[in-house]
């Protein structure tokens, strides 16, 4: 997780991925089997925050740690003790982080959804599963990146431009490029177009 500046000034930071915290709570949570409403009444943190960072998003404050790790009856230091030692390797479907969206515009189609498979960004490995809409195209702004990608069609059509060549993939059908190579997405289908991104981040 990042730093987060309190009102005062104050930096603080958990020290451990919002993923690998979100985890935690979740299975404290439900090791002392509550539910999400009663963590969110014990603690007084909001219902949706608290579903929210139980799926590894947000970027909470330092007081909202403290209230939750109250609700839980355990100290902070415990609870982030546990989610730095800790890495659940079962993903669910319910818990996935949702990524941020790429460089978006009011010219982008609503809807792209892309969520991480693996448990956190810091694995070298990522396995991403993006779920595009009908028109989506990111040509005006290429990725580039630094690792190798792997990407997979489940369904749909997929078409991915390489420097200028051109690669048309339907489902089952995979492509492996070197992400330093400028490249960008078009969903060529009438629907949703359904990939898995398998990536290996080159080190810095």
């Amino acid at each position: 997780m990042s730093a987060h500046r309190e009102p005062d000034g104050r930096s603080t930071s958990t020290g451990a991925g919002i993923g690998a915290f979100g985890s935690e709570i979740r299975r404290t949570r439900q090791r002392l089997g509550l539910s999400v409403e009663q963590l969110a009444d014990r603690s007084g943190v909001s219902l949706g925050l608290v579903s929210q960072l139980e799926r590894g998003q947000g970027n909470p404050s330092f007081q909202t740690l403290t209230r939750l790790a109250d609700g839980l009856g355990m100290p902070l230091v415990a609870l982030l003790q546990g989610a730095q030692e800790r890495v659940d390797p079962v993903v669910r479907a319910s818990a996935r982080t949702r990524m941020p969206d790429l460089d978006p515009s009011d010219d982008d189609p609503p809807g792209m959804v892309r969520e991480l498979l693996t448990p956190h960004l810091h694995l070298p490995l990522q396995v991403i599963r993006t779920e595009m809409p009908p028109g989506f195209t990111n040509e005006s702004r290429p990725f580039r990146h630094l690792g190798l990608e792997c990407v997979h069609v489940l369904s749909g059509a997929l078409l991915v431009t390489l420097g200028a060549d051109r690669h048309e993939l339907g489902p089952g059908d995979s492509i492996t490029y070197e992400c330093t190579q400028a490249h960008w997405w078009a969903n060529l289908a009438d629907g949703p177009t359904v990939v898995l991104g398998s990536v290996t981040p080159y080190a810095t």
